[in-house]
């Protein structure tokens, strides 16, 4: 499966930002879905993740009642809808998908990745 993330920019904060992550190849649903972040110098982090029918969802607890992930399988598309934004927000945020259904949170045990796209918020 090939993975595009998009919708990161310059946001104040306090601001909301929506991120989506446009997917083709395989069948979409077959996969467990999940969002990263990695800001300059530190290394890739866990944001949320949704199984494949999109009714379990997991999140790290810098984001917690602020972030809700999504996903709509006939669209092939994953979401990330980020309200209440603070600076320390501020990271490349990374689509990835993984076979087997799991909630995981450890960036290596997924099998594909999206580009990337880039949160600033600013104070």
């Amino acid at each position: 499966v090939q993975l595009q993330a998009s919708g990161g920019g310059l946001v104040q904060a306090g601001g909301s930002l929506r991120l989506s992550c446009a997917a083709s190849g395989r069948t979409f649903s077959i996969y467990a879905l999940g969002w990263f972040r990695q800001a300059p110098g530190k290394e890739r982090a866990f944001v949320a993740a949704i199984s494949r029918s999109g009714g379990l969802t997991r999140y790290g607890d810098s984001v917690k009642g602020r972030f809700t992930i999504s996903r709509d399988n006939a669209r092939n598309t994953l979401y990330l809808q980020m309200n209440s934004l603070k600076p320390e927000d501020t990271a490349v945020y990374y689509c990835a998908a993984v076979n087997n259904g799991g909630l995981i949170v450890t960036p290596a045990l997924y099998d594909y990745w999206g580009q990337g796209t880039l949160v600033t918020v600013s104070s």
